[in-house]
């Protein structure tokens, strides 16, 4: 299996940071091939912008989407953006492994998004859900935070973690065409002990050598809905 681990903290030192070299060195361990995104290590400009093409359809206006189109077609992506796209075309498993900054992901992995899925290729017209660009493949999102898990509970202040995370869960890497695995989730990791820290990356590791039990979350297919995206009657 080809996995592509993207990673986003500031710190190497941190837990998250320990949970990105267990995926490397379990998958390695275990016979998968494994690039890695380490996005603050590697400075990645998380701005998209007109400097993103080479050779811009409108170089007097930018429409981003419409400008990713033309760039696949001609070949005109920005090396970093080019770079990236490659690995994530080559990869059967995307992990993101990342600190939760407001229910989302930080601002450096949202735009490694924003950027590296392009239109035209992993999405547009209906390119999307379990016909989008990147089916095929699964996608397994690693999180750490400072909640605790009955905080997060369906009858918890929160709610469910997973329901926080749709956006990223279901209206990103499903809408691209990925399985999308349960996330793996390191609760209250600021104020636990080493030792508690250390059984959650034994879990890691565990969740890992044991991927081909996991079953993907639901998502909608587009066999369910008509030409025009109307549910069909039963």
């Amino acid at each position: 299996m080809k996995c592509l681990i993207v990673h986003a903290h500031p710190e190497p030192r941190s837990f998250s940071s320990a949970l990105k070299e267990a995926a490397r060195e379990t998958l390695s361990r275990l016979g998968h091939e494994v690039q890695l995104s380490d996005l603050y290590a590697m400075g990645f400009n998380p701005v998209a912008s007109a400097n993103d093409f080479l050779e811009p359809a409108n170089p007097e206006y930018c429409v981003y989407a419409l400008e990713q189109r033309h760039a696949v077609q001609h070949h005109s992506l920005s090396p970093d953006i080019q770079a990236e796209l490659d690995k994530l075309l080559w990869c059967d498993l995307l992990i993101l492994n990342f600190p939760l900054y407001w229910c989302a992901t930080p601002a450096i992995m949202k735009g490694w998004i924003d950027r590296v899925f392009v239109s035209g290729l992993v999405y547009g017209g209906k390119r999307f859900y379990d016909r989008g660009g990147l089916t095929g493949r699964r996608a397994l999102v690693s999180v750490t935070l400072g909640g605790q898990m009955h905080m997060f509970q369906p009858e918890g202040i929160h709610g469910p973690l997973p329901e926080l995370l749709k956006p990223l869960l279901q209206g990103t890497l499903a809408y691209a065409g990925f399985q999308v695995l349960p996330p793996f989730i390191g609760w209250h990791i600021p104020y636990l002990s080493d030792q508690d820290r250390g059984q959650i990356l034994e879990q890691w590791q565990q969740r890992l050598e044991h991927l081909e039990q996991d079953v993907p979350l639901p998502m909608p297919s587009l066999d369910n809905f008509d030409a025009q995206l109307h549910p069909r009657k039963a």
